[in-house]
Formats: structure tokens, sequence, C-alpha cells
């Protein structure tokens, strides 16, 4: 009994004392239970009633797909009406981001279809991956029907790839008008950097240049989209709604397209530019640079390749020499010239006697006629403009002093932008003693003076500040702002392109005018020096130039010879020669001679004035024939002073008018 007990005892010090938990642990366990039930019940409560719409929202994103609907650009037309610019249908592949699927792992088969390098797939997935996801990645423009049939025959195995309809660009073909009409492509990092552009999508498509860039607010429309119903997999399913886009509006251009092709014909083959303005009112009616560029190449998506050879090539296909080309005026600067010594009262009175030269300030300067082998003997203003005597315009220039020459071709726009409503256009440059202080902190030398005066030395301009300001000239004075566009058809939030005056009166003498313009007139006759580039029965006036590119110096020190650096061509021509229609300033690089130049810009004078003759009359309406009568100046065969005519003539009415084209080469 004893040892009974004995072991009962032992046993409950074994189970009993032992093994007892102690009751501060046991509420702490009881604790740390409900804590995380209490967790567990706020993360319930949080996905169930806080957060509710932004999961609801999550959820609805991966059953619904928004796929984009591109909106068109607007047409570009000419003043007529007539189609420059217009668009054609095409299939786009891009990538759809909206699911879990790993792009990246069927970059390889993508490419494949697609034709594309495996590395520029995977390049552009990284590129966007910091966009939102429900910004596709547009792959490739334009896509091939074998393209087109990869996409639809892998739906299932990738359904991440779509294609959707893009309207894309059709310019002109070869290069037609493309400076002034630019190109699209697509936006780039630094743009949407800019305030203008901050609004955009990665891979949305813009102007980049001329027109289309001036104007993209205006061409371009408002993308639409459409929901579509889709499974885990990301396979559409179904179609919930759709919001269209809204096209860009159409764009109007002052340019006459006959002209402009007149223009295009003119210069084909040449390097250089052609601006057609009316000095009325300031409107563009041509514009062309050579060489050029095809758009075409753009309106998709330009290779690497492609830009660069564009970009580093020597003669710069993508520069609007119209607008952008800076370049010495040569004689054509004479015109200003005598404006400023007419309107001082210097120029009436100065008599010059040319043999072949003259000393200024210790340096012999030659007149351009030595290279003819002969002189000008006894010059005064008018034989000085229409002969192009660098002796008379020497002399006049050290008697004028460069300030008072650089106010006149201030006031004439030379030295500052015009104003035109195109990207990108540069100011040139007119010298004064203020202007090399301030870039050079140097004195002006009165011996400077003498170049300038022949439109050389530091004197810089472009295409366009020549036809204004020689076109203010003919027109009384009238100083106009080019521009492509009228402004009176452009929406009214349109943010106008310059802050100058749309025209600004500029006070010169009738009687200075008449002689100006008189002597303009006798330049394309056999009096003056440019005789080829004569049209008979319309009053063509003009002044002709031409302008080194380098010095004779600098062309002796490197040896390339008279072939290698050829002056440069200038002409600028109006007609009528007071109040003119039309003024066309050429630009023929390397053309030596004005007369060359002239040439050319006769062809487009002669092409608006058959236009315009072309033209049906209130008179002639209802009439197979009318009668007219007409009064005209022509040089007589043996280079004497201009003879009036007259004479009545029996003519054709024209019932209607018919263009010349219908549409931009190409685009019809």
């Amino acid at each position: 009994m004893r040892r009974r007990l004995n072991l009962t005892f032992k046993t409950h010090r074994m189970f009993g004392r032992d093994e007892k938990v102690s009751p501060l642990r046991l509420t702490a366990v009881q604790y740390i239970i409900l804590g995380i039930f209490l967790i567990l019940a706020y993360g319930l409560w949080r996905l169930q009633v806080v957060q509710s719409d932004f999961y609801a929202s999550l959820a609805e994103r991966n059953r619904i797909r928004n796929v984009p609907i591109l909106a068109p650009r607007g047409k570009i037309l000419d003043r007529e009406g007539r189609t420059i610019v217009d668009n054609y249908p095409s299939f786009t592949a891009l990538l759809l981001r909206d699911s879990s699927r790993d792009l990246t792992a069927d970059a390889d088969l993508i490419a494949e279809g697609l034709h594309l390098e495996p590395k520029e797939v995977k390049d552009r997935i990284r590129h966007f991956a910091g966009s939102p996801q429900y910004q596709p990645i547009f792959l490739k423009d334009d896509i091939t029907p074998d393209e087109l049939a990869f996409v639809e025959s892998h739906r299932n195995e990738l359904p991440e790839l779509d294609t959707i309809m893009a309207h894309r660009r059709l310019y002109p073909r070869k290069g037609f008008m493309a400076h002034l009409i630019g190109y699209v492509g697509e936006v780039s990092e630094e743009m949407l950097n800019e305030p203008q552009f901050e609004l955009y999508n990665p891979g949305d498509v813009v102007g980049k240049s001329g027109v289309e860039l001036q104007y993209n607010d205006i061409l371009m429309g408002k993308n639409g989209s459409r929901r579509a119903v889709v499974n885990s997999h990301g396979k559409e399913v179904g179609r919930l709604d759709e919001t269209p886009a809204i096209p860009g509006k159409q764009l109007k251009l002052t340019l006459d397209l006959d002209l402009q092709i007149a223009a295009e014909e003119a210069l084909e083959g040449r390097n250089g530019a052609i601006v057609a303005m009316n000095p009325r009112n300031g409107e563009i009616l041509a514009m062309v640079s050579r060489p050029t560029f095809d758009p075409n190449d753009f309106a998709v998506r330009v290779s690497r390749d492609q830009w660069a050879k564009l970009v580093n090539d020597d003669e710069h296909p993508l520069l609007n020499k119209a607008i952008q080309a800076q370049l010495a005026p040569g004689s054509t600067f004479k015109i200003i010239m005598a404006t400023a010594g007419l309107q001082e009262g210097i120029a009436q009175d100065l008599h010059v006697i040319c043999n072949g030269g003259a000393i200024f300030y210790g340096r012999y300067f030659k007149c351009w006629v030595t290279a003819e082998h002969r002189v000008h003997g006894e010059v005064g203003i008018s034989k000085g403009i229409y002969q192009s005597c660098d002796v008379f315009f020497y002399t006049l220039a050290e008697k004028l002093g460069i300030d008072r020459i650089a106010k006149y071709a201030t006031m004439f726009g030379l030295g500052q932008r015009t104003g035109i409503d195109l990207p990108q256009e540069v100011t040139g440059v007119m010298p004064s003693e203020e202007w090399k202080i301030r870039n050079f902190k140097q004195k002006w030398y009165a011996g400077e003076t003498i170049s300038v005066g022949i439109g050389q030395g530091a004197v810089a301009v472009t295409p366009i500040q020549l036809a204004r300001a020689i076109g203010a000239i003919a027109s009384g004075g009238l100083l106009v702002r080019p521009h492509v566009t009228n402004p009176a058809d452009l929406p009214g939030n349109v943010v106008p392109a310059s802050n100058s005056p749309d025209k600004v009166q500029i006070a010169i003498d009738p009687q200075n005018w008449e002689i100006i313009t008189d002597a303009m007139a006798n330049v394309p006759t056999p009096l003056g020096t440019a005789p080829s580039a004569h049209l008979q029965g319309i009053d063509f006036a003009g002044k002709t130039g031409s302008a080194q590119t380098i010095s004779n110096a600098l062309k002796a020190k490197v040896g390339k010879g008279k072939s290698e650096f050829k002056d440069n061509a200038w002409f600028v021509g109006v007609t009528p020669r007071r109040n003119p229609e039309i003024v066309v300033a050429v630009l023929f690089e390397g053309g030596e001679h004005g007369q060359f130049a002239a040439r050319i810009a006769a062809q487009v004078i002669k092409a608006y004035v058959e236009k315009q003759r072309r033209q049906p009359t209130k008179v002639a309406q209802g009439k197979s024939k009318v009668e007219i009568g007409a009064v005209w100046n022509d040089a007589g065969p043996d280079g004497s002073e201009d003879a009036l005519h007259g004479g009545i003539f029996v003519i054709g009415a024209t019932k209607q008018r018919l263009p010349l084209a219908t549409a931009a080469p190409g685009v019809d």
C-alpha cells in the first residue's frame, strides 16, 4: 500500500506540475489569434468596400479593350480648291498592352511575320514601358497584304498583335512643293516637352516641317476609339460601342497650282529657289527650293539610313532655300541703293565715268564689265540700274555711308524675318556700324561700305526678303507681310505666325519711283543686262545680280578654280513695272550671270500672264469674239528707247475657265 501511494505521487508531479500552461502565455496566444482575424477582416473590408470601385475598374479593363480609331489629317488645297495633299487608307500593326502577356517573349515571332528586326521590336517595347498600358505600341505602318494576313492568322497565338485602319499622307511625286508643304512623322520625345505638343501621346503622327507643322492643330483631327470585349487570353469576343474619329480640317493655301508647276519646271535640273508673290497683299503664289526630297518617304516612317543621307547631303535637300538660304544678293541690292540715293537727294545728279573700275580709300575696285573687255562710259542713275554699273554704285555707297544704306535696307525688311507663316525662317544680315560693334566688338571701316553698295560684303538676304523688298519699291513703298494661307480662312483661335503688321506704307517720292521702275523695265531689253529674258507684249521689269560665293583672294588661295566656286545668279522681276500684280525672285546657285536667273523668272511671269489672259471678263460674257484696244511700249529693233504703240484687236472670248491642272502631280 505504501509503495502504491508513492507511485501515484510521482506520477502526479510528472504529468501535473511539469506540463501545466501558464495563464500569461495562454492570454498572449489568444490576443495574437484575435489580431490576425482583425487584420484579415480589415483587409476584406478594404477590398469589398473602400477599393471596390478600383478593383471593379481593373476587372473591367481586363474584360474591355479600348482600340484607337485614328483621325485622318485634313487635305491641303491650292487657292482654287485643287488638291495638293491627300490621304490614302492603309493598315498599321500595333501591340496592345492591356493584358498580362509577356510581349518580349513573342517579339521574335512578331518580328518575323512583320519583316522587322527582333531588336527593333524589343526596343520599341522597352521604349514604351513607362507609358500607360492603355496606349498601344505602333509597330509598323502601311503593312503589306502578306503582313496583314500574318496578323489575322495568328490572332489566337498572338492576341496582343492587332491592326487598325490609318490614313497616310499622299504627297505630290518627285518632291513637288515639298519644302513648303513639309512632311509628317511620329512625335518625338523632344517635341512632347514643347508646349504646343504637350497634349499629344507617343506614337501620334504630327507635322514636322512646312505647312504641316505650322498648321498642325488645324490639319490634325481628334482620334476616336472602340470598346471591345476580350476573354482571359486577350482575344476579342465582342464589341460594345464606338466613338468615331473627327477628321482634321481642310487647309486652303494662297498658292496657284498652275504657277507652281511652271516654277518647278523652270528650276528643274538646277539648285536654288523661286518665290512668286502678290506684292499688293502678300499672297505667296509659288515657292520652289532645289534640291528637293520626297515627303512620301516620311509618310510612313523614314529609316535611319535615309535620314542620315538627307541630313549629311552637302547640297542640303531639306533646306527651304526660299526662306532659309542667307546669301549675298549681288546687284539686285542696287535697287535698294537707288531708292536710298534718290530719296536722300544724292543719286539724281550723280554721274560717273566708268573705265572699268575706280579707287576708293586706296584700293582699286573693278566693275563687272571688265570681264567682257569693255567699259560703261558715262553713267547716271537710270543707266546705272539697267546696265548694273558697279562704279556708279561704289560711288553712291561712298556718299551715302553704311548707316544710311542700312536704314533703307532695314526699312524694306532686310536683316529681319518677313513674318511669313512658315517655320524656321531666318533673318539674314544687314550690316551697320552698330551691327559690327555688337557682333564683333570692332569698328566699321569706310572701305567696307564700298562692297556693300553692290550687294557683297556682309550683306546676306533670303529670296523671300528680296522679293518682298523690291516688290515694295515697285509698288510705291507698300511693304506687305508674305503669307501662304489667307487669314480670313483660318479659325479664330489660330495664333498669328507673326506680330508684324500685314501692310506698311513707306514714303517714296513719285518721281523717284518712276525713275527706278522705268530703269528696271529696260533690264530685260537690248539696253539692259538680261535681253534674252525679254517677253514680247508683257510689261516685264526687274534687276539682275551675280554674287560671289567666296572672295577672289580665297578662290586663288584654295586653287579650286573658277568652276568650283561659280557665282550665284539672282533676278527679281515684276509685272507690270509699277504697282505690279506679281513679283518673282530667283536664286540660281552657280548660275554665274543674272541673265540666266532672269530667263527662269521670265518663264514664271509668262505663265502667270497667260493664265490671267485666259480668265473670263464681264465685257466678254455671252460673246464669241470681242474688240479691245491696247496701248503698250516696246524697245526698237536697234536698241533705242521704248516707243509707244497702240492698236485695236478682235480676239476670241473664253467661255469658261479651264485650269491647267486638276490636282498636284501624283495626287490626282
